[in-house]
């Protein structure tokens, strides 16, 4: 979200709006936003009588534009959460209500309604009203792209110092769940000491992310052809299903063959325009080029179609469900031997 950061100054500064609209798919934005204003708007002794938190599916549009009229008994501000906002039902005459209040809002209320998990449709009256007064905000999910770099500035923000490719480590492995890699982080905040660089091995103990036996080391290992690493590897993570889970690592694999078959599809055009369609910093073409060598454009689309054959598999389609660490062993042979073995395309 991109207003977060002036967001948050405001609330330090108390410079507030009368409304916050927050809404969107990922939810990690909105819930620091309403933590900062359930925290930092009222003194505790005001929160007893000023601050009132209720849920979407146990309240009514009407039931809070009531509380958002109320003066405040004790202190300056009247503050209304409103979480779970995506199970009010905003039907024609709760829409109508709320437009009214946007309209002409209390001014000493401070009304924030959180609609996580997706959009609010934008076609409502209200939803126009809001962005008019700048009081709607979006929380996007983040690209896949950028998440190395987001978590590379969550380090800096918690005054970790890493080893290079830790971002990149986690990224692969934790995926976009941004409130459990900010959780992660902040687990390590505590337990590292002061000076101490995170390095592979301490993410190995306090993650529980191994080193040498991951879906980022697999992927290195597949790339080069390398077959007694990448069947070690494949054996190890296949046993520890908790923390390896075979839709992940598919889904890893999957994004990195495609990105091979991106790089077959643009030779010839710059750097940045392949590091750009692939979704990664320019640095790791070099890596794709190499890895290209091995699989030429045919055998990387076969790949593709090897790991959704996989994914059926898992799911029980087609086939008999295997145990996942069969099943990765087993995708691991098959994009080893891709040019031998005949798939449905």
């Amino acid at each position: 979200m991109k207003e977060l950061d002036s967001i948050l100054k405001s609330i330090k500064n108390k410079t507030f709006s009368p409304i916050y609209f927050f809404h969107g798919e990922e939810p990690y934005y909105i819930d620091v936003a309403v933590k900062s204003f359930e925290n930092d708007v009222l003194t505790e002794d005001e929160k007893a009588f000023g601050q009132t938190v209720v849920y979407g599916k146990d309240t009514n549009v009407a039931e809070i534009i009531a509380l958002a009229r109320q003066f405040p008994m004790f202190g300056n501000y009247n503050l209304i959460i409103v979480k779970e906002a995506q199970d009010l039902k905003f039907n024609e005459e709760e829409s109508k209500i709320l437009e009214s209040y946007i309209d002409n809002p209390v001014e000493t209320t401070i009304l924030v309604l959180a609609h996580k998990h997706k959009k609010i449709d934008a076609r409502k009256k209200f939803v126009k009203a809001l962005q008019k007064k700048g009081q709607l905000f979006y929380s996007e999910p983040i690209k896949d792209y950028n998440l190395a770099s987001w978590i590379a500035t969550q380090f800096t923000a918690f005054g970790i110092k890493t080893a290079p490719n830790i971002s990149y480590l986690l990224a692969e492995y934790l995926g976009n769940d941004l409130s459990r890699i900010s959780n992660e982080l902040s687990k390590l905040k505590l337990i590292l000491k002061d000076g101490e660089i995170l390095d592979e091995k301490l993410v190995e103990t306090h993650i529980g992310i191994s080193k040498d036996f991951n879906v980022f080391e697999l992927q290195k290992a597949l790339g080069l052809k390398n077959t007694e690493k990448a069947i070690k590897i494949a054996y190890y993570i296949g046993k520890n299903p908790k923390s390896n889970s075979f839709p992940m690592i598919a889904g890893n694999l999957y994004n990195y063959f495609s990105n091979i078959i991106i790089y077959h599809t643009m030779q010839g055009q710059s750097q940045q325009a392949i590091a750009t369609a692939m979704g990664v910093n320019p640095y790791f073409v070099k890596e794709y080029a190499d890895v290209a060598r091995f699989y030429p454009l045919k055998h990387a689309t076969r790949i593709i179609s090897l790991i959704r054959e996989a994914d059926l598999k898992n799911k029980g389609l087609g086939a008999n469900k295997m145990e996942e660490s069969e099943l990765l062993i087993e995708l691991t042979y098959k994009i080893l031997n891709v040019d031998k073995i005949k798939v449905k395309l």
